[in-house]
């Protein structure tokens, strides 16, 4: 480790009064599989990614970026995606899977879809199939879990001199997330999460989980679980599937396997939550031609 990432570390710690624990025996390949802490796996991240539904209009997010900056200055912090529909802890545990594989393994992703801030839920630190992730134990992280080839959870027990009530994305998951990118180690403990395998969330989800400010409606639904001669219904629309925009005239409706993976409903050239009349949480059925 170089003299310049010491200092940084220090500085860290004692700005913000952090207990940065270093437990090399963690890493003994004679322990067993669940570890007492995940500084076994820790190296220095190369970006830190937001996902939440705090909007891009008031101050929220800008303050996040404040609180990372001063844990890692020179580090990348990535806005993925700040409008998650507002609340909406279900969409976003849907939307998340199918937008993290971009990122290399180490990512360290703050995770904030948390309406029931400053209530009884946990706050968890996750490696999941290499990448991290700091954010609240309601539901968020539930579908990645169960698409996951190798997960651990930890509860985090640490907590900030001053923590709000209601903002923990700023007080709490972003220094945690800032400890995590510098190779640092907040107190936490192994834990586990409930039952992942809810039936009310299915594996694939046929409802509208997010619009884009294009109009296009994004499903629940990965592509490869829907043949595509299938035509999908919403509303009243019936649309065939189409391989992208430019395979259908302007102005048309169809659906398609978007670029992340998901059915995706979409008007070449249009806006189709106004022309289809379709809204967030709306169903779709399926049906041959």
């Amino acid at each position: 480790m170089c003299a310049t990432t010491l200092v940084r570390l220090v500085s860290w710690r004692f700005s913000l009064n952090l207990s940065i624990k270093t437990q090399p025996a963690l890493c003994s390949n004679s322990l067993p599989k669940r570890l007492s802490g995940p500084l076994c796996y820790l190296t220095i991240a190369h970006m830190i990614v937001l996902f939440t539904d705090f909007g891009t209009e008031d101050s929220y997010v800008g303050q996040l970026h404040g609180v990372l900056h001063q844990a890692v200055s020179d580090l990348e912090i990535v806005d993925l995606l700040h409008h998650v529909p507002n609340f909406d802890i279900r969409a976003g545990a849907y939307l998340l899977p199918s937008l993290v594989n971009l990122f290399p393994v180490g990512t360290v992703f703050v995770c904030v879809v948390d309406p029931g801030v400053g209530g009884v839920r946990r706050p968890l630190i996750l490696r999941v199939d290499g990448r991290w992730y700091v954010g609240p134990d309601n539901g968020l992280f539930r579908l990645l879990l169960r698409r996951a080839t190798g997960a651990q959870i930890w509860e985090i027990l640490w907590r900030p001199e001053n923590l709000s009530a209601s903002f923990h994305g700023r007080d709490l998951f972003a220094p945690v997330a800032g400890m995590l990118a510098m190779g640092g180690q907040p107190d936490c403990r192994p834990c586990e999460i409930g039952d992942t395998n809810r039936g009310d969330w299915p594996d694939d989800l046929a409802r509208i989980i997010y619009i884009d400010h294009y109009g296009n409606a994004i499903t629940g639904l990965r592509a490869t679980s829907v043949d595509t001669d299938c035509t999908l219904t919403i509303g009243k629309s019936r649309l065939a599937s189409a391989q992208t925009f430019g395979s259908v005239p302007i102005g048309a409706g169809f659906w398609y396997a978007n670029a992340n993976g998901l059915v995706e409903v979409a008007v070449n050239q249009g806006h189709a939550a106004h022309q289809l009349e379709i809204g967030l949480g709306e169903q779709v059925c399926w049906g041959k031609p």
